[in-house]
């Protein structure tokens, strides 16, 4: 367990100093409280910060002491956010995931409940369906995994209109006028605002750089974690707030039902009435019941998980065969040098060999989609040195986990990802595009395959890692 902190007075309450988790190169602030049989981690919204001043009032800290009685509660600032170490541009998922993973190593916790709000669902989604051992319970509010219009998302803005609104708030912030900007905004599609805007828009200023305010909006326009929904097999509630200003107009209603259709084992809640600005508040109640049961299911369940959201790694020689009768009793060699290669790039990805077959490879392991793709491009370069071809292809989805090895659908699709590249191609299903958004790596599509007795896929070249 953590040491107790020492603690330090505020103007509000006294509350522990941060201690600080190396996540990579960055230290990310983290609080524990609490004591009880289990762990909560708080994963929360962009614009908040374990040292801002909302979270230091009495009506926060209330909170985190009841749900301190439920157990031990680990409250992290994001990378780029609060007191964690800044970042330029906007941390992907997978690093999200990574911070999450160093917080609860660095807490000494094995296996905890996520309780996501708002943008920290997806991470919060991902995370659940990626480490099922980490995670017993998975709780959610306001939670969106895709924040634009799709024809099976109507609910939502469009990229063109979600995308206009980010210029506008740029300037808004840098001229000092956002709280007239957003008083505009509200008049003018018909919303009341209910919550001291001045003193929020101060905790906006003090949990974001303008800089990282734009490149983590614009992120939110690729994100897209819907295609793990299925893949998530630990309890989850969905909570939903009827009461909140804009619930009807971001179609939370209907947004609760789609998700809630489609996560095995989820329920959906409404929450208690509350004042928009102690929105923390309408947790309280629906995880008091929820996380004593999800957990004690979690102690009555044997074994690791026997299923699991993976990244999978196809790699495949082109004409192997006419290299072996060109180079005759030299093919061995130059094969030898292949294999060599391709391992030295898993080792440096932290990715894991599971089988080669002659010529081809199968890898998994990979702590999400953009290591992955990352790896296969320096497979790539690494086998072209040789004056060798490859085709690489890359693809994330539930795997059965059978002799401590993957199989299962999402194997079968990603080889038959590998086999529709090109010669020095490295080519990805549509659901690793949506996760490894800002990433920085950049695609051009490659349009809808039928992948063979697996339906139609839209597919991605990589063209910038």
């Amino acid at each position: 367990m953590a040491a107790r902190a020492r603690t330090r007075e505020t103007a509000f309450v006294t509350v522990p100093e941060p201690r600080y988790a190396k996540s990579g190169d960055l230290h990310i602030a983290y609080r524990v409280e609490g004591d009880g049989p289990l762990d909560i981690v708080f994963v929360p919204p962009h614009v908040w910060g374990i040292d801002l001043p909302e979270a230091v009032r009495p009506e926060f800290r209330g909170f985190i002491a009841q749900l301190g009685s439920l157990g031990r509660v680990i409250q992290f600032d994001k990378r780029g956010t609060g007191s964690s170490d800044s970042v330029v541009g906007a941390p992907t998922l997978e690093e999200r995931m990574d911070d999450v993973r160093a917080v609860m190593d660095a807490a000494d916790s094995r296996c905890a409940a996520l309780v996501g709000v708002a943008d920290g669902s997806a991470m919060s989604l991902l995370f659940a369906a990626t480490y099922p051992e980490r995670t017993f319970a998975l709780a959610l509010l306001r939670a969106k995994p895709r924040y634009t219009w799709a024809p099976d998302y109507p609910w939502a803005p469009t990229p063109e209109e979600y995308q206009r609104q980010i210029p506008d708030a740029l300037e808004a912030r840098l001229e000092g006028r956002v709280a007239e900007w957003v008083r505009a905004r509200a008049a003018r599609e018909g919303f009341e605002i209910d919550v001291d805007l001045e003193d929020r828009l101060r905790q906006v200023r003090l949990a974001m750089s303008p800089g990282s305010m734009i490149a983590f909006r614009r992120m939110l326009v690729d994100i897209d974690v819907r295609g793990v929904l299925g893949a998530i097999r630990v309890p989850t509630l969905l909570i939903y707030r009827p009461d909140a200003p804009d619930a009807e107009e971001t179609g939370d209603r209907h947004l609760m039902s789609y998700m809630a259709e489609r996560i095995p084992h989820a329920e959906v809640v409404e929450a208690p009435e509350v004042e928009s600005r102690y929105w923390f508040k309408s947790l309280l109640v629906p995880l008091a019941e929820f996380l004593p049961r999800a957990w004690s299911e979690h102690q009555q369940r044997n074994g690791q998980p026997k299923r699991v959201l993976a990244t999978v790694l196809f790699t495949d020689l082109v004409a192997s065969s006419a290299h072996a009768v060109e180079l005759g009793p030299r093919w061995q060699d130059v094969l030898r040098e292949h294999n060599a290669a391709v391992r030295r790039q898993l080792r440096q990805f932290d990715g894991s060999e599971i089988d080669t077959a002659g010529d081809g490879f199968f890898a998994s392991g990979f702590d999400g989609p953009a290591r992955a793709i990352r790896c296969g491009c320096a497979i790539r370069d690494a086998v072209t040195s040789l004056g060798l071809k490859i085709r690489v292809g890359v693809h994330t989805g539930e795997c059965d986990i059978v002799d401590e090895k993957l199989s299962g659908l999402a194997v079968n699709i990603g080889s038959r990802v590998a086999a529709q590249a090109n010669e020095g191609e490295v080519l990805v299903s549509g659901t690793v595009k949506d996760l490894v958004a800002g990433s920085g790596i950049q695609f051009e599509p490659r349009g809808v395959h039928e992948l063979k007795g697996l339906g139609d896929w839209p597919l991605f070249a990589v063209r910038a890692p």
